[in-house]
């Protein structure tokens, strides 16, 4: 695996780790506790995704110029909304395609240059 397929495996990484917490902060308020089991797995399933995806990150820095490889974390701004689109039923607005379309048109151009 390339380091550029990695950094985008730590991009689907915090992409799922922001959907955990969002599941995690449904069930707190559902609950009306911080306490209950299901927000506190997925809380702490979250904090470990986003552990491992640093100390990967880290990494990949030592591989990477970080003004290179940056700009793909650009595609969490896609990846979430998508995610919370299947996993909550949230739904797009016609400026998300748009604004979908102005990210990755950066970060080709961001990771080319």
């Amino acid at each position: 695996m390339t380091v550029y397929v990695i950094a985008l495996l730590c991009v689907v990484g915090l992409a799922i780790g922001q959907i955990l917490f969002k599941v995690s902060a449904a069930e707190i308020t559902a609950s009306g506790s911080i306490f209950s089991p299901k927000a506190a797995i997925a809380l702490l399933a979250a904090l470990c995704i986003y552990g491992v995806t640093s100390i990967v990150w880290v990494w990949i820095l030592q591989k990477v110029e970080l003004g290179r490889v940056y700009p793909l974390m650009a595609l969490a701004f896609i990846l979430v909304p998508i995610g919370s689109h299947f996993v909550f039923g949230e739904h797009f607005q016609a400026q998300y395609f748009i604004g979908v379309a102005l990210i990755m048109i950066g970060i080709i151009v961001a990771v080319r240059a």
